[in-house]
């Protein structure tokens, strides 16, 4: 038995969303803004009204109120009381369930441990850096025993360096305190690293669910595949197919020699069928066009229009018969210039077909 199901959630934002979340698991919900995230992690908290219904362990809360449910919930701006130091930040939601005062220093002393904020017990929010807002935050959601928890872009504010450090941090602790969670965010990276599962939204609806790799790697839309950093998209018509792998023509004029791919357990393969075939920028390797490249590699004739510092790699765009291959190859292997002819090359591995509806 699912921990939560939304069975047909609809309203004027959502369509007919239907999900199911396991017992401790790690929900993120992935999209652009105005995707509906947000407003489906209100429904669910019970601030909205909505079409359809919501259960957690396989009874219904639909007309249950908002401080009835046992939610935690993480906002985007932490919304710390600033008159009250950090121990009684955390200890606020025990004491509005009106807890003996033994279990609210029980309880106190294990978020302190969890966080690894003991020494600011007696801060105020004023004088905690932003990482430290975000652990006392989390702590004070999680402090009253909720069943569930809602996260809604909760790292947006933070910095790089320590965005990626109290990413890693959170999963631990999410872990540790096997708490049902739902987190909202934009950032493919963030929910890809996070995520047990993500739900990618689009315009209301669910576009793709699935684990980080089965998203990155096998998206089944050409949205999902865009959103999850896919910026080579290219249409290729099947030739021929042979046991582990598919002969195709890349669909440009400018290329006139096939491609070999190699086939997985899609069921897209099938000769004569035009498809979409994915290709990560990191997978795409950068030859001088007077260079024999490697006959087990694919290669695209370009000229290099665009080059972009992106701290350890170079982004390159490639003209490609007016079409655009992108590339993110480390610095210290760049040595192209502005308007330079190369070879756009891609092993035979490193394609992924859309393998769902278009």
């Amino acid at each position: 038995m699912p921990a939560i199901e939304l069975k047909n959630i609809s309203n004027f934002i959502c369509r007919n969303i239907s999900l199911k979340i396991a017992d401790a698991e790690l929900m993120v919900l992935l999209g652009p803004t105005g995707a509906g995230k947000t407003t489906l992690l209100n429904i669910v908290s019970g601030l909205i009204d909505h079409e359809g219904s919501i259960l957690f362990d396989g009874v219904s809360i639909d007309g249950i109120p908002v401080n009835l449910r046992g939610i935690g919930y993480l906002l985007q701006d932490l919304a710390l009381f600033p008159h009250l130091d950090v121990a009684s930040n955390i200890t606020y939601g025990l004491k509005m369930q009106k807890r003996r005062v033994d279990e609210i220093k029980a309880r106190l002393d294990e978020m302190l441990e969890l966080m690894n904020i003991a020494d600011l017990v007696r801060r105020y929010p004023k004088d905690l850096s932003g990482g430290e807002r975000q652990r006392v935050a989390l702590a004070r959601a999680l402090a009253p025993f909720p069943r569930v928890l809602l996260m809604d872009e909760p790292m947006s504010n933070l910095d790089p360096l320590i965005k990626e450090i109290i990413t890693d941090e959170f999963k631990s602790i999410q872990r540790k305190a096997g708490i049902t969670t739902i987190y909202v965010t934009h950032d493919q990276d963030e929910a890809l690293s996070l995520g047990d599962r993500i739900s990618v939204l689009n315009n209301g609806e669910i576009e793709q669910i699935g684990a980080p790799d089965e998203l990155f790697y096998h998206p089944e839309t050409e949205f999902v595949a865009r959103f999850v950093g896919f910026k080579n998209i290219l249409k290729v018509s099947i030739i021929e197919i042979k046991q582990h792998e598919a002969v195709v023509y890349i669909n440009n004029e400018c290329i006139d020699q096939p491609s070999k791919i190699r086939v997985k357990n899609y069921p897209v393969f099938e000769k004569g069928k035009e498809i979409s075939l994915c290709i990560h920028p990191e997978s795409i390797v950068l030859k001088r066009v007077n260079i024999l490249v490697d006959s087990n590699l694919n290669r695209m004739m370009g000229k290099i229009v665009d080059r972009r510092n992106n701290g350890k790699n170079i982004r390159t765009t490639i003209d490609i018969g007016g079409s655009e291959v992108h590339a993110l190859v480390p610095k210290a292997l760049f040595d192209f210039k502005i308007h330079e002819d190369v070879w756009a090359c891609f092993a035979p591995d490193a394609a992924y077909p859309l393998c769902g509806r278009r």
